[in-house]
């Protein structure tokens, strides 16, 4: 992990960065709980009323000039795009700066090609990020980046090059930045020359279309117990507070919200964190619930993320790790109770000369044999409650003792054959709390 410090030079840089393309500021970074932040968290980004932090229409000359298409190319092909939708993707892209120390993706230009490091650039560096917030650009080299989709818990910074340790510098502040549910239309900032002011940045502007509120004004917390944690998510942001955690993945977005602290009612100012206790929940794209963070940022003017779209936009593609987008690693749903349940062939039969269990029910037509043996005590049973001791035990016909046939039908005591009823009668996906409070 190569540490990149806010003004130093790219050993590689894609375009020369005596340009002007991109001027980074002096920005502390800000203490964060929870390593992972959605793009559209409101004040994960900062911004300034100075002009031009990232000039994107000078990047957009020099990659569109044919004297630079195989420079071009490489840019291209490190966003997963081609050189003809580079335009249109430069146009959606918003320039701000870093208020964290944060991990990504990040390229160098060797020998026409793009190769790409994992690298921790520092607060105060100036970038473009895509319309889910992802960093896109480091502005003053060009460099595409792309989401960090590593263990931020274990990483091992490398400070050379003139990249020096920075003042400020915790581990425990770093960051990496996950897509947010769907395309935004504002960023809501933070002016990092004035905390107290906000700034409200529609995507794809460079501050021409800025407008300023007040980030001291006090928000006070939604009542959020009851409901789930990606509803929780949404009234937070749209409270201008949003929403990190503690623990090594976000909650499952269907994870119930227990309680909030501080508590519903309670006014808190821009910047500062709601910790939210929630449980359970069996989305995909994360491990567990658990206890979670969210902090303040941004107006009701941000967009909220959209329930019916948890992916990111296919150009480019996110991370693919976990997060709020869409995954595979969550907990999935048996097809058939015999997936997870036990198997019919480690059960010990019914009888020596009973046969082997059918698949389907025995006909309601057929009569019940009998026998003058009571059923050996080691029959499994097939159902999640045992059978009354008066009823018969069978597997394909019922068998009884020297009772008379059932009145009306010969239906056995079980509801359903061995085979296709085991003794766990409900998915562990649907019982217990996924995971617990952190």
């Amino acid at each position: 992990m190569k540490a990149v410090a806010a003004g130093v030079p790219s050993l590689a840089p894609f375009f020369d960065e005596g340009s002007g393309l991109g001027h980074d500021s002096p920005v502390r970074s800000q203490v964060v709980q929870g390593s992972l932040q959605q793009g559209d968290t409101p004040g994960l980004y900062g911004g300034t009323r100075k002009p031009n932090i990232c000039d994107v229409k000078k990047l957009k000359a020099f990659l569109t000039d044919p004297r630079n298409h195989q420079k071009a190319q490489a840019w291209a092909d490190a966003l997963s795009i081609t050189t003809a939708e580079i335009p249109g993707y430069l146009d959606r892209l918003t320039p701000v700066l870093l208020r964290h120390d944060t991990l990504v993706k990040n390229h160098d230009y060797k020998k026409g090609k793009a190769v790409p490091f994992n690298s921790l650039l520092q607060a105060g560096i100036a970038i473009l990020v895509d319309e889910q917030g992802l960093p896109a650009v480091k502005c003053s080299c060009g460099n595409p980046l792309r989401p960090f989709t590593g263990d931020t818990n274990r990483i091992s910074v490398k400070f050379d090059d003139g990249n020096e340790k920075w003042q400020g510098y915790k581990p425990s502040s770093v960051v990496a930045v996950r897509p947010a549910a769907r395309p935004m239309r504002q960023l809501a900032l933070v002016d990092v020359d004035d905390s107290a002011r906000g700034i409200d940045r529609p995507v794809g502007t460079t501050g021409s279309a800025d407008k300023p509120f007040n980030a001291a004004k006090p928000r006070a917390v939604p009542v959020l117990a009851g409901t789930s944690f990606g509803d929780a998510s949404r009234q937070l942001a749209d409270k201008g507070l949003a929403v990190g955690y503690t623990g090594k993945s976000l909650p499952p977005d269907d994870a119930t919200v227990t309680a909030s602290d501080p508590p519903a009612g309670t006014p808190l100012q821009f910047g500062q964190y709601v910790t939210l206790s929630v449980t359970g929940g069996t989305s995909p794209g994360s491990d567990s619930g658990g206890k979670t963070d969210g902090s303040s940022g941004g107006t009701s003017t941000s967009t909220p993320p959209d329930s019916s779209s948890s992916g990111p936009s296919t150009k480019p593609p996110s991370s693919g790790s976990s997060g709020p987008s869409s995954g595979s690693s969550g907990p999935s749903s048996p097809s058939s109770p015999s997936s997870s349940g036990p198997s019919t062939s480690s059960a010990p039969p019914s009888s020596s000369s009973a046969p082997p269990p059918s698949s389907q029910k025995p006909p309601s037509s057929a009569p019940p044999t009998t026998s003058s043996a009571p059923p050996p005590p080691s029959d499994p049973v097939t159902s999640s409650a045992p059978p009354p001791p008066s009823d018969p035990v069978t597997s394909s016909a019922p068998v009884t003792t020297s009772a008379p046939p059932p009145e009306t039908s010969s239906a056995p005591a079980t509801s359903e054959p061995a085979s296709s009823a085991p003794a766990v009668s409900v998915p562990a996906s649907s019982g217990a709390a996924v995971g617990a409070i952190m």
